[in-house]
């Protein structure tokens, strides 16, 4: 059997003999062999002519991106740059602390930069607020046994085992805490991928009426939400920047009135906000 001929290698230029439409997704140029005296293949022919006799812009909304100027209205519709409905639950900065001139620096500066007598002042601010505080913490590393088999797979990697490790000790202090259990709303912050509460999900089986609201505030791909169907679990994602979340004007919450966990593999410093929502959660379920 003759073997095939080697593929064009990618070039600044297209390669004599193929076609010289550049494929912007893949950046390259098409390597389909072209009819002699000609420069595109059937396939782009009629594209390049188009392209040609049509101009991009940039695109108001994110430059970032360019759009043909004959479809610029319509692109403006659907452009995922585009200004959305704030929903209910959206407060500007509701957990981004005081706005207070007088507490806000008019410029932000590295501690290295301040003089002596700033440093050491504070410092002792620093003191005075942590008096009577029990900052000694303890590692509280455990594990689940809902993850035993993902942890044991040798088709993991480093980066997978590492993060299954996390995921597997966060149940456990869910579980030592006692919050691993039916009729509850497990809210995810930093939610990503949604894989924390995947396997909240896993590990609590069949359990009776529990929600999980996966907040993250871009759009992620590869999520495994779409994955539950068990008819007791009930999956929603929020869209949104914790910063902005107001929990007690999220509709699931106010209807169901469900004791409320909050679980993350990691937040921001705004997000710490949200403690006093979940706070009021607890409040009107009873928990």
């Amino acid at each position: 059997m003759a073997a095939s001929a080697p593929a064009p290698h990618t070039t600044d230029f297209p390669v004599e003999g193929r076609c010289s439409y550049y494929v912007e997704k893949k950046k390259r140029f098409c390597r389909m062999v072209v009819a002699a005296g000609k420069r595109f293949c059937g396939e782009h022919a009629g594209a390049a002519e188009e392209e040609n006799a049509r101009k991009r812009i940039l695109c108001p909304l994110d430059p970032k991106h360019t759009v043909y100027e004959d479809q610029l209205s319509k692109h403006l519709k659907k452009c995922n740059s585009r200004e959305k409905p704030k929903p209910d639950f959206f407060i500007q900065d509701i957990n981004a602390g005081l706005k207070d001139e007088t507490e806000i620096p008019e410029q932000l500066v590295p501690i290295s930069s301040l003089s002596e007598e700033h440093l050491e002042n504070l410092i002792k601010k620093l003191q005075k607020a942590s008096e009577g505080l029990n900052s000694t913490l303890k590692d509280q590393i455990m594990s689940h046994p809902a993850l035993h088999d993902a942890l044991n797979d040798p088709k993991n990697g480093d980066s997978a085992t590492k993060h299954l490790k996390q995921q597997a000790s966060i149940l456990g202090n869910i579980e030592k805490l006692k919050l691993l259990g039916p009729r509850r709303c497990f809210v995810e912050f930093g939610a990503g991928k949604g894989k924390l509460s995947h396997w909240v999900d896993i590990a609590l089986k069949d359990a009776e009426k529990v929600h999980f609201i996966l907040v993250e505030k871009v759009t992620t791909r590869f999520k495994v939400d779409g994955k539950h169907r068990k008819k007791n679990s009930v999956f929603e994602r929020l869209q949104i920047d914790i910063q902005h979340l107001c929990l007690n004007k999220i509709p699931l919450l106010s209807k169901e009135k469900l004791p409320v966990v909050g679980i993350g593999k990691h937040l921001c410093g705004v997000a710490t906000g949200v403690i006093g929502d979940i706070m009021w959660a607890k409040s009107i379920s009873g928990l």
